[in-house]
């Protein structure tokens, strides 16, 4: 675990993840600065944004599994060498994420005042439905923005992400600020950060009048820089190194490889769909036990969320050089870029592990002053840290094997473990028995554990090595 066993597929690996962890952190540090942003509107607003969240992405989620199949057929086809299929692996992909992209954008946009009232009532309910509204309409930008994504991770160009990640969050933030708190209030509103007086910057927004939107506002830069992120990876199909070894400009419909995108694309995107709608009944079941507790379980998963980012790039690099190396036959170094993979993810997971362990009390506070929310964050938070080491296994070795082309097994696993153990328990105990929110953690941790160990098991057994792409 400490030393590398291949010190040239461990520098691959760094070298492909870094950028994609840099980015992929950006990203969540800046949701974590608009959750800090919404959490001044009060207890209501943080569970509406944190409920309407996981909403959408639920109806995101399928372009995940689009994602994964436009990157694990073109980093298979860029270790065959068939380069131009790398280009047409990215217009299936496209093609696809439109197809399905449309109709999920309008059934977000037009069914969310039906959809949230089930999940969230009385205030928090009506900031959750407009929230849902405007936010639905980044369902298209993203999931093709999902698809750039995979198709530059599949080519081994990750350092792309960077730029268009930090980029487009940056946009986020500035006009989360702008369009929540409005150009009046932000000054107030900067005066008293943390305890610092950074009321200078509202400079930064006195060019133009920004509306007073509150959730509105958060929601409509959320939709902008969405549309930003797809438009920002569209430009870099122009770069020399791109445009012409890969013919991305040479639309070409491949019927046979759309329908092996479609393969690997299909279970991977149920689940996900699947597995996001459960942690949507999660938030649920929570906020039947009470809305300071939802407040606090979106403070925790928001952290947590964060922390996956190592694992996540670690995991998206691993699944290239996995499927690159299937591609070239040499089996024996995909095995050993898994093994890799694995350490880095235990390395860098772990050590954040030990920092929620042992300071929450200095984490929390960052995120919301209300002492109610601040207590159950930080039991939350610890038991988070202890689950670092089980994630980093089970985030590393589910990409690995989607790199493979195995994404039926995953997807059986974790929607079983959720759904029929998770979540069952966690209302029980939680909700029926009135143990509270901590039943519901607990039960959740149990499925993180037993999918770790279900991967692991999977991998080692080996017969991934056999799957032709």
């Amino acid at each position: 675990m400490i030393f590398p066993k291949n010190k040239k597929i461990s520098r691959e690996i760094i070298i492909l993840a870094v950028p994609v962890i840099i980015g992929n952190t950006s990203r969540v540090l800046m949701s974590l600065v608009d959750m800090a942003m919404v959490g001044r509107l009060g207890a209501e607003g943080l569970a509406a944004t944190g409920m309407g969240s996981m909403l959408v992405w639920t109806l995101i989620t399928f372009s995940i599994g689009l994602r994964t199949g436009t990157q694990t057929v073109a980093s298979r086809r860029l270790g065959q060498k068939k380069l131009s299929q790398c280009g047409t692996a990215m217009h299936n992909g496209l093609l696809m994420a439109i197809i399905y992209g449309v109709p999920a954008t309008i059934f977000g946009y037009t069914l969310a005042d039906t959809i949230v009232p089930f999940f969230l009532g009385g205030k928090a309910g009506k900031l959750c439905i407009e929230y849902t509204t405007i936010t639905s309409v980044s369902i298209l930008f993203t999931s093709v923005g999902f698809i750039f994504q995979g198709f530059y991770t599949g080519i081994e160009k990750t350092k792309l992400h960077m730029k268009v990640t930090v980029t487009s969050n940056l946009i986020n933030v500035y006009l989360n600020a702008g369009l929540i708190f409005g150009s009046e209030k932000l000054k107030s509103t900067l005066s008293d950060v943390f305890g610092m007086d950074l009321g200078l910057l509202a400079q930064l927004w006195g060019w133009i009048s920004f509306p007073e939107m509150g959730i509105k506002g958060a929601a409509l830069a959320t939709v902008i820089a969405s549309a930003w992120t797809a438009t920002h990876y569209f430009f870099y199909l122009f770069k020399r190194e791109i445009v012409n070894k890969y013919n991305v400009f040479s639309f070409s419909l491949n019927i046979s490889m759309i329908k092996r995108q479609l393969q690997l694309a299909l279970p991977l995107g149920i689940q996900e769909i699947i597995i996001t709608g459960g942690w949507a009944v999660f938030y649920k079941i929570i906020g039947i036990i009470g809305v300071v507790e939802l407040a606090a379980t979106q403070i925790v998963f928001q952290i947590m969320h964060a922390s996956f980012m190592p694992a996540m790039g670690l995991g998206q690099a691993c699944a290239t050089l996995v499927s690159k190396y299937m591609g070239e036959k040499q089996t024996d170094k995909a095995e050993t870029s898994i093994i890799e993979g694995v350490r880095w993810s235990e390395l860098i997971m772990g050590s954040v592990g030990l920092v929620f362990i042992i300071f929450p009390q200095a984490i929390v506070p960052l995120f919301t002053n209300d002492p109610n929310i601040v207590s159950l964050s930080i039991v939350g938070l610890r038991i988070v840290g202890v689950l670092q080491f089980f994630d980093a296994v089970g985030i590393t070795l589910w990409f690995a094997l989607t790199g493979a082309g195995n994404t039926l097994f995953p997807a059986i696993v974790e929607s079983t473990l959720l759904w029929g153990l998770a979540l069952p328990v966690s209302y029980f105990l939680g909700v029926k028995m009135q143990v509270g929110h901590l039943a519901a953690w607990a039960a959740l941790s149990i499925h993180i554990v037993l999918f770790a160990v279900a991967i692991a098991w999977k991998v080692s057994r080996g017969s991934w090595k056999e799957i032709e792409v």
